[in-house]
């Protein structure tokens, strides 16, 4: 028998505020990714992690074939419209990337296939493509470690050749001017990654000579880049968790010049938009956490010309607006369920779309012509996959445009539910559920899901890699816990900071009220989470080590008191409103509280199988590869703790949708396995 690896301690003692801890693995760190110990060590847990599964007979190519088999043999995106152009993507069973064509009077012409670009490298990935306003050119960004550095190639669509090479560590995002001979990109921080510089390109040059139009200096802040609805403008959002301000730049000038809209206050976040007359401003202002719109006049931007069109309500969080020439369209969440609802702007009229199922996710896509009469948005259930609607804004005419694919796949034989839990402060927390017809629901496994952490919404959509362990008699439900924004910015901003703990409690509750509904066996209950959703799972054990069989934690975030205390690892500093600064010893010993790493202790622990990448730009490798010898330090079960890491990837691993696939089966047939056997 091989024996997990048992890499050697090496004691090193941190202070702060008086309090010691002791970090035995913190030589793990390796920001060079070249320690020979470092990589040798790793290796040698995936060589007992694939030891693991072939000693216990874990069937991975299951898992992966059925995932083939439900895939068409081409897949073709929706085309996107712009100005007499329309885009499209296509990608082949065999194919691990998108082929990327552009149709013109009917004339469909191969612009990027990414295959090619791809191969011969261990990673690549590209950010999208972005063609250029006279569509003559297109431009993409390139990824070749996982790390999100991406350089921009340009490329000449008439003659199929790249014209021009930006090795510029951006964010993969661009705006092209309107000459279309150049265009505007955002730099990270090399050593933070956070996003903090605005440029210009102009196409032949050199990055040396590109013209830096904004530098932001606080560290707390990151930059984002769009373009407004009318394409006239540049939007430049500087950010974080609780503050934001815009600039805009007049694309239509030669000479680029920032112009700043509202500046950032404290605890005030806004979003605009704009028409050729007025912009559109959706804005928590005067203490309004679900958002009030608002308009003004192109020419008088201050706060004083505001005038607000939708007020704010306190059970319906406004998440973003669509302006069109007569009529605003709103993604708004109303008891944690996404909606759409249409305004009329001569009439005041206001119109809710109406869906068939009872949990489900409905978005605004495809919407790049201010002028259209018609809105398209992208509807998906747990037992729905994702149609694009078209819906005539006049008229109120559906029609379905595209759907997506899935062989061996048939709605009916499926049920889905959604279920409010109490918590232990007593709130009402929403659940997704989805089961196979005839699953006896009190004995079947269930694997729960949850994030809780940004505001983020894991939304009741199609989930394609849950579906084999669905066939297998899985209940598969989504927890919707405080830290996200399932019920409206306060519900966000109670799992938040110094109320961290409700994401926990949420998530754990959630499990026990299932089961006090005979939802689901207590012998049989799985948790699943990654990167936020990761500490998420290093936390429920911690606090519940008997009450989950099996763990999947995919890059988790498991160190935070460490990594929130050195602002040398990336991105720290942007997140301080997110998790604390430890700098402050009352949010230092609120994050000690629950860092999983911190609380680790003698425990009968569950079987736990952690993902991670060398190269991942979110969660530094270090931490799923500290915490797993720790966990195994303190683990007084015979249970599995097993890590497995892509020494080339980031944080969505591997780079291919076979390759990701792979991953994705790997893990659910270790949760597959566990429903089989006792440990």
């Amino acid at each position: 028998m091989i024996k997990p690896p048992n890499p050697k301690k090496k004691k090193k003692i941190l202070i702060a505020h008086g309090d010691k801890r002791v970090d035995n693995y913190y030589w793990i760190r390796d920001d060079k990714r070249e320690d020979t110990e470092v990589i040798n060590y790793l290796k040698e847990e995936n060589k007992y992690a694939e030891y693991w599964f072939k000693e216990n007979k874990v069937d991975k190519n299951s898992i992966f074939n059925e995932y083939k088999a439900f895939l068409p043999n081409l897949e073709k995106g929706f085309p996107t419209k712009i100005d007499q152009y329309s885009y499209f993507s296509t990608i082949s069973i065999s194919s691990q990337h998108r082929k990327y064509y552009q149709v013109y009077k009917k004339r469909k012409k191969l612009i990027l296939d990414v295959n090619k670009l791809a191969k011969g490298k261990e990673y690549y990935d590209i950010s999208g493509i972005f063609p250029s306003r006279n569509h003559k050119m297109v431009a993409f960004g390139e990824d070749i470690n996982g790390r999100r550095e991406y350089s921009i190639s340009s490329k000449d669509i008439k003659s199929n050749k790249i014209i021009d090479r930006n090795e510029c560590f951006s964010s993969g995002k661009i705006i092209w001017n309107l000459n279309s001979n150049g265009y505007f990109y955002l730099k990270k921080d090399p050593k933070t990654l956070i996003t903090d510089s605005l440029y210009f390109h102009k196409i032949g040059g050199k990055a040396k000579e590109d013209l830096l139009i904004y530098k932001e200096n606080d560290n707390e802040f990151n930059l984002s880049i769009s373009a407004s609805r009318t394409k006239k403008y540049l939007f430049l959002q500087i950010s974080k968790t609780e503050s934001n301000e815009y600039w805009i730049l007049d694309l239509s000038k030669d000479k680029p010049n920032l112009k700043l809209f509202l500046k950032r206050k404290n605890k005030h976040l806004y979003y605009i938009d704009d028409t050729p007359n007025e912009f559109y401003i959706l804005s928590n202002k005067d203490k309004k956490p679900n958002f009030s719109l608002f308009s003004c006049p192109i020419s008088e931007l201050e706060e004083q010309n505001w005038r607000e069109i939708i007020p704010h309500n306190k059970k319906e969080l406004i998440q973003d607006f669509l302006c069109f020439k007569d009529f605003l369209v709103l993604e708004i969440r109303k008891k944690g369920q996404s909606q759409l609802l249409k305004i009329n702007l001569k009439t005041k009229e206001k119109e809710l779309l109406k869906f068939k199922d009872s949990a489900y996710t409905v978005n605004l896509s495809n919407n790049s012509d201010y002028l259209s009469k018609e809105i398209f948005f992208i509807y998906s259930s747990l037992k729905t996959p994702s149609i694009l609607f078209s819906q005539n804004l006049y008229s109120g005419k559906r029609i379905k445009r595209w759907q997506q694919k899935i062989n061996r796949f048939k709605e009916n034989e499926y049920e889905t539910q959604r279920i409010f839990l109490k918590s232990r402060d007593s709130k009402k927390i929403p659940v997704s559920i989805i089961y196979k017809k005839g699953t006896d629901l009190k004995n079947a496994p269930i694997l729960q899901y949850g994030y809780g952490s940004y505001g983020s919404i894991i939304e009741p959509s199609f989930k394609l890699a849950f579906l084999p362990l669905i066939n297998r008699g899985f209940i598969f439900a989504i927890a919707h816990i405080r830290g996200g924004q399932d019920l409206g910015r306060s519900w966000y901003d109670d799992g938040r900071m110094t109320k961290k703990m409700n994401t926990f409690f949420d998530f754990i509750d959630c499990t026990k009220g299932l089961l006090k509904r005979n939802i689901g066996s207590s012998k049989k209950v799985y948790a699943m989470g990654g990167s936020a959703g990761g500490l998420l799972m290093g936390a429920i054990i911690n606090l519940e080590p008997n009450l989950y069989k099996g763990i999947i934690s995919a890059v988790p975030f498991v160190d935070v008191l460490t990594t929130m205390s050195d602002e040398s690892i990336p991105l720290t500093t942007f997140e301080y409103k997110e998790w604390g600064n430890p700098k402050i010893k009352k949010e230092y010993f609120y994050i000690k509280k629950y860092s999983p790493y911190d609380n680790i202790s003698y425990n009968e622990y569950p079987p736990v199988l952690v993902t991670s990448s060398l190269y991942d730009s979110q969660v530094q490798y270090f931490e799923p590869a500290k915490y797993v010898p720790k966990l195994r330090d303190y683990n007084t079960s015979n249970n599995p703790i097993l890590l497995k890491m892509n020494l080339i990837g980031g944080h969505a691993g591997k780079s291919g949708r076979l390759e990701s696939l792979k991953e994705t089966a790997e893990e659910l047939s270790f949760i597959a396995h566990l429903a089989t056997r006792d440990f």
